[in-house]
């Protein structure tokens, strides 16, 4: 996102442990949401690569959580007030078939990235390491693979999963959206538009990767 975007972004980011809690939890859940998909695919290779994604999403858990301690705060503590919003929202994008349920880390894990990247410059140095921990390879370049070639195999799939992500971008943005001053929104709502439109245009890229419509 662009230098502008985040400047006048600044002003609507939460208090820096609301910013951390979140961004550390949200990493926690897409590594147990992963974990559960490993345990239930059978195929070998699509296991290796869960595995791998699982791993990033851990090692960017970890990473925030070490800046949290690093604050002199107990990370549990600060995950604590998230837990029930956010796994909320995990449980609502949890598919009914795993390769829904795959699309949502994909997606909500892209968006939400993005997103806390973008607040990130918001909290100096802090949020410099933070940005550095989100940037990191998050191994779901095999699962654009496994998605495409299901998509290529079955023409009922590509369907299923256009739809189940056009559902999935309204609760994720609804996340991003209860993640700022809501005491600020109202009045700085053409503030934030700039930045949705970002998050859109990259969702809409990793949605053509795979030969979806967005």
């Amino acid at each position: 996102m662009g230098d502008a975007t985040r400047v006048d972004f600044a002003e609507l980011a939460p208090e820096l442990n609301r910013f951390l809690g979140q961004a550390a939890y949200l990493q926690l859940g897409y590594f147990e949401t992963l974990t559960r998909l490993i345990r239930a695919t059978p195929d070998l290779d699509e296991k290796g690569a869960l595995t791998e994604a699982a791993g990033a999403a851990l090692s960017k858990h970890t990473g925030i959580v070490e800046v949290i301690r690093a604050q002199g705060d107990d990370p549990t503590e600060v995950m604590l007030p998230f837990r029930e919003h956010l796994d909320a929202f995990r449980r609502k994008t949890i598919g009914a078939r795993p390769r829904e349920t795959l699309l949502s880390v994909y997606i909500t894990a892209g968006m939400l990235d993005d997103f806390y990247l973008a607040l990130a410059s918001s909290y100096g140095s802090t949020g410099e390491r933070v940005a550095e921990i989100l940037s990191e390879d998050d191994a779901t370049g095999e699962i654009v693979r496994i998605l495409t070639e299901t998509i290529e195999g079955d023409a009922e799939w590509r369907s299923l999963l256009s739809m189940w992500a056009r559902r999935l971008v309204g609760d994720t943005l609804l996340v991003a959206r209860q993640a700022l001053r809501t005491e600020r929104l109202a009045e700085d709502e053409e503030r934030v538009e700039p930045v949705y439109t970002e998050l859109m245009g990259a969702h809409a890229r990793r949605m053509d990767a795979m030969g979806l419509a967005a």
